[in-house]
């Protein structure tokens, strides 16, 4: 247990010790769940969180490096694990100069795969359905299965009344809202805004992979994003939004483009009439709100960004 001048910061690692730190707890409760590594985009949903829960509430931040969302070739043995400066972070975030904490409690659950996975690979599976089959689920086909899969069970451990994701991994907010509204999970899904460096590059734990000469280059992901809202602002459809982005990514150096779309931020139907594959798909659609999701390799890491942008 980590201790504040007069509240405790309580680390658990196993289920047990989990369940006897929430034991009898009945203030509001939050979740933010992470794989680590974190930065200011999480500590923005930590404290998101804290405001949610109020004075005498209780946040519980995860810290799982879940494997069943890696792909072999994936990049789960290098993925970074600084469990100690996360803690510290974390704690920083929630405490002020007199170092009490803004909530009632911090729980930080740090669990081993043999802790959330106790018969190894789960004989039950969640299916996210069609919209896990495009854009990050075209790329990674297996990713999406492994996050509800242990979305649900932290949810089940946690048992909060709100959890909190970005919005930067725009389609694993809109397939777990999908997956707590169609199972009926007595959650709330809280969206919270991307944090973006003073550059305008989207934080992520894998910028820690880029070069100075390649976050540079990554730079091209937030300015393809501009391009499409200034086209939008200029009366441009679903497809001129998709294109003036695509057109701006695919010529910046050192970029290798995976995917330009517009799509429905509640569906992932495509909208700009690129044809993405899921039924209901239109041509491209001049009114309302839609997603610009882009994604690019830069070197060796592959970086995702987003913009929601309303068109007419």
């Amino acid at each position: 247990m980590i201790t504040t001048q007069n509240q405790p910061v309580t680390l658990a690692r196993t289920r047990a010790e989990l369940a006897a730190a929430l034991d009898a707890d009945t203030a509001p409760r939050a979740v933010v769940m992470t794989m680590g590594a974190l930065h200011q985009g999480h500590f923005d949903l930590v404290a998101e969180a804290a405001r949610r829960v109020g004075a005498d509430g209780t946040v519980v931040v995860t810290i799982f490096v879940n494997p069943l969302q890696f792909a072999a070739g994936e990049d789960l043995d290098a993925y970074p694990r600084t469990l100690e400066a996360d803690v510290d972070g974390l704690t920083a975030t929630l405490t002020g100069e007199a170092r009490h904490l803004a909530v009632g409690r911090l729980v930080v659950f740090a669990p081993t795969p043999e802790v959330i996975y106790p018969d190894g690979e789960p004989s039950v599976r969640l299916d996210p359905g069609p919209m896990a089959t495009v854009l990050e689920g075209a790329t990674r086909p297996i990713h999406f299965a492994g996050v509800l899969q242990v979305v649900l069970t932290l949810m089940h451990l946690t048992q909060p009344r709100w959890a909190l994701f970005g919005r930067k991994d725009a389609q694993q907010l809109a397939i777990v809202s999908a997956m707590v509204r169609d199972l009926a999970v007595p959650v709330e899904v809280v969206p919270v805004d991307i944090r973006r460096e003073e550059s305008g590059l989207a934080m992520s734990s894998r910028n820690a992979y880029l070069s100075d000469a390649e976050r540079e280059q990554a730079l091209a992901l937030s300015r393809a994003l501009e391009a499409g809202r200034q086209a939008a602002a200029a009366g441009a459809d679903a497809a001129g939004v998709r294109h003036a982005a695509l057109d701006l990514l695919t010529s910046a150096p050192g970029v290798e483009v995976d995917y330009v779309a517009a799509v429905d931020p509640v569906t992932f139907v495509d909208v700009a009439g690129a044809g993405l594959g899921l039924p209901g798909e239109r041509v491209a659609v001049t009114s309302g709100e839609v997603l610009l999701a882009l994604a690019a390799r830069v070197g060796s890491t592959r970086l995702i960004d987003n913009a929601l942008i309303s068109l007419g």
